[in-house]
């Protein structure tokens, strides 16, 4: 098995998983690289994996429909044209033409209804997250709150510390810019971000992080450390009361960097 990133728009990956002739595709926002590749490649659509109702990452599906019968599953709580198998918290999606099953997290936040997908039996397991976790980042609060996102944070940050993150956007660089700011000190952090430089010089992905290697350098999962409290008390004024407290103000703190 094979994980292609297939770059969409500015920053975007289309992840495309292969086995043998049979493929799927992750949150395709543009049906061109998509067709492009498995025209190329001589594969075939088995399914498609949607994370969230965002058009960088559902753009693509009228056009993927019209060009094959895959099936398209997607967030039950959000009204996505296309998804004709929703599923949900709980629910397992098994991909046979590949020898995948996904087990489905609620990961609100970003959008109300953000879901994620979790292949435990790969070696290593396998995260589809979308952008509710970045590498060194977290996505927005479009819709959801401080709560929901930590809660969902939380619940990713409990998979197994070799957990492959693949998640929709390259912005390793730049999110390694502010936790360079909201954490001064994590050497870990500051190895990564060489290696990750290197990375983009030799035009190269920064993904897959794992789940391990983002609890020890991204700062919204380390919301709890004295390093990360002193910065976000220096920046706004105010200690944090809390965790919560922390990651609320560091999401804002973000959100203008």
């Amino acid at each position: 098995m094979d994980i292609i990133p297939l770059p969409a728009f500015r920053d975007n990956y289309i992840w495309l998983v292969r086995e043998g002739d049979q493929a799927l595709v992750v949150d395709p926002g543009d049906a061109g690289p998509v067709l492009g590749y498995l025209a190329a490649e001589g594969l075939k659509l088995a399914a498609i994996l949607v994370t969230h109702h965002h058009a960088d990452h559902v753009g693509g599906l009228a056009r993927l429909r019209q060009a094959c019968t895959a099936p398209v599953y997607g967030p039950f709580n959000e009204a996505i044209e296309g998804v004709d198998h929703p599923v949900g918290d709980g629910d397992t999606v098994g991909i046979d033409a590949l020898g995948l099953t996904f087990d489905v997290l609620d990961v609100p936040g970003h959008t109300a209804g953000h879901i994620a997908y979790v292949c435990r039996s790969a070696s290593p397991p396998i995260l589809f997250c979308g952008d509710t976790l970045f590498s060194a980042g977290c996505g927005r609060l479009f819709e959801g709150t401080p709560a929901q996102l930590a809660q969902s944070l939380a619940r990713l940050a409990a998979l197994p510390d070799d957990t492959a993150v693949y998640c929709t956007h390259e912005y390793t660089l730049s999110n390694l810019a502010f936790a360079r700011v909201a954490e001064p000190h994590n050497p870990e952090r500051d190895a990564y971000a060489e290696h990750c430089v290197a990375l983009r010089n030799a035009g190269r992905p920064t993904l897959p992080s794992s789940i391990g290697h983002e609890k020890a350098i991204n700062p919204f999962l380390r919301c709890s450390q004295p390093g990360i409290i002193d910065a976000v008390t220096a920046h706004t004024g105010q200690r944090p009361a809390d965790a919560l407290a922390c990651l609320a103000a560091l999401r804002e703190w973000k959100n203008v960097f």
